[in-house]
């Protein structure tokens, strides 16, 4: 969880939202504007025959153009535009729509609507504070050319304009629209690079785990090999050492090399122990995954207590299922969420039937809070810590990302999870999690049991 922070993500904030958007994206989107602009103005000219102030209404386009032939000119259309750029450019924008609204009847121009778009565009792109800014200068700026502006007349002088309540009606639903829009836009935009963010940390964290395994894989494979040429240099120089006459130079330096020897052979088992990617370990009993899964939190004060108790219609032999990386990093995120809130206790349970596979984790902690048990597995949750809280775990932020990784990882192996706090009196009074796969999904298939292996084979990058 913490892989993606060490690398420079930031997984927790915005980041710099300006980024996500080229130059190129605006430009072309202005292009569009000055094109609607023109055509709406000679169409109103010369088709429909009002009288427009033409030139002032061709020179509010021309700034359009002008600037997306200077940025251009002097930025590179794939150019990641900073904060301040596109600010300034979203609130060119509104004022030059706003003015060439003015310029042709104000609120009485149907397209006046279109002054949404800049605040749309900056409630996906920009923080919070320039999206208000902005919003407000729209509101300023639409009220201004409602109260302000060239009326728009026919052939023959008539006036075109709608009633005043009319009037008003549509500047308030521009402005309740405006909000709603960029409120909304803002939510889901968040939502959706929430969710990439914590994707981005799962996928490191199944990485990191697959590197490990792979590493270990790759020692076991060379305590593996080593064994024989270490047990040969053992034999010889042990046979050389009765040879020699006892405390001269060569016997001194044939008992060098068999204690390098047995030191070579300690480094390469306690290397290999976590070397698990041999063919003979790719399957392993339920109980040692879960075991090998909680290891590393075994010290770390809680008493944690591994039980194992098959159902009463099968066999009592434990299921032989894949190691998968996901698997094991998924269950040892649920274990350390529970050693981290217990008072002293957290129980393991591993249970199977006929067609199912049963791991239930919980805890003698506070449980989970009632204010996020709804949306526990989701990532970035915002809750407000208690003192409690602070207490037990300072350096905790709970963002939520280690429930959301287990939970991502275990759901790739088919794996179904259930949050609860406990209810039973036999339960303990913490937090419960309950992992089910379907049996078939996970067990080892008799015929590779009972089929030759084969060689190993090399693990590549």
């Amino acid at each position: 969880m913490t892989d993606a922070t060490e690398q420079g993500f930031d997984l927790r904030g915005e980041g710099d939202r300006s980024n996500w958007i080229r130059l190129r994206t605006l430009v072309l989107l202005r292009w569009v504007a000055v094109t609607g602009q023109l055509i709406a103005v000679t169409v109103a000219q010369y088709f429909y025959g009002l009288q427009l102030p033409v030139a002032l209404c061709y020179l509010a386009i021309g700034a359009s153009v002008v600037g997306n032939l200077l940025a251009v000119w002097v930025y590179p259309e794939n150019r990641r535009l900073s904060e301040l750029e596109t600010f300034m450019m979203l609130l060119f924008d509104i004022m030059q729509l706003s003015f060439l609204l003015a310029l042709t009847g104000g609120l009485n121009n149907p397209f006046a609507l279109l002054v949404l778009a800049p605040v749309t565009i900056s409630a996906t792109v920009l923080p919070l504070r320039h999206t208000t800014i902005l919003g407000i200068l729209a509101l300023v700026s639409i009220t201004l050319a409602g109260l302000f502006h060239v009326p728009l007349l026919t052939g023959d002088g008539f006036v075109l304009r709608i009633p005043d309540i009319f009037a008003f009606g549509f500047w308030l639903a521009i402005m309740v629209g405006g909000c709603f829009i960029a409120a909304y836009a803002r939510r889901i935009t968040d939502e959706m690079h929430a969710m990439s963010r914590a994707l981005l940390a799962t996928q490191m964290a199944l990485a990191r785990e697959q590197k490990l395994t792979d590493l270990g894989g790759v020692v076991a494979a060379a305590a593996h090999e080593l064994g024989t040429p270490l047990a040969t240099i053992k034999l010889v120089s042990g046979e050389l050492m009765q040879e020699l006459p006892s405390g001269t130079e060569l016997h001194d330096d044939a008992a060098l090399i068999r204690t390098q020897a047995d030191r070579c052979r300690d480094i390469l088992r306690s290397m290999g122990r976590a070397g698990k990617d041999d063919l003979h370990l790719r399957f392993a009993p339920l109980e040692t995954v879960v075991r090998e899964a909680a290891e590393p939190h075994m010290d770390r004060g809680p008493l944690i207590d591994i039980s194992v108790a098959p159902e009463a219609e099968t066999d009592g032999v434990q299921p032989q299922i894949r190691r998968h990386p996901e698997i094991i990093h998924g269950l040892r995120n649920l274990v350390q969420n529970a050693v981290d809130f217990a008072v002293g206790e957290v129980h393991i349970d591993v249970e199977w039937t006929a067609s199912n596979i049963v791991v239930r984790i919980s805890d003698d902690g506070n449980g989970f809070p009632a204010s996020v048990q709804g949306r526990l597995g989701d990532p970035f949750m915002r809750r407000r810590r208690q003192d409690r809280d602070r207490s037990q775990r300072p350096e905790y932020e709970g963002m939520g990302l280690g429930l959301f990784i287990a939970k991502t990882l275990l759901e790739r192996t088919g794996a179904n999870l259930s949050f609860s706090n406990g209810v039973h009196a036999s339960d303990l009074p913490g937090a419960h999690v309950m992992v089910r796969w379907q049996r078939a999904g996970l067990e080892n298939p008799g015929e590779v049991a009972s089929q030759p292996l084969g060689p190993n084979t090399p693990i590549t990058a």
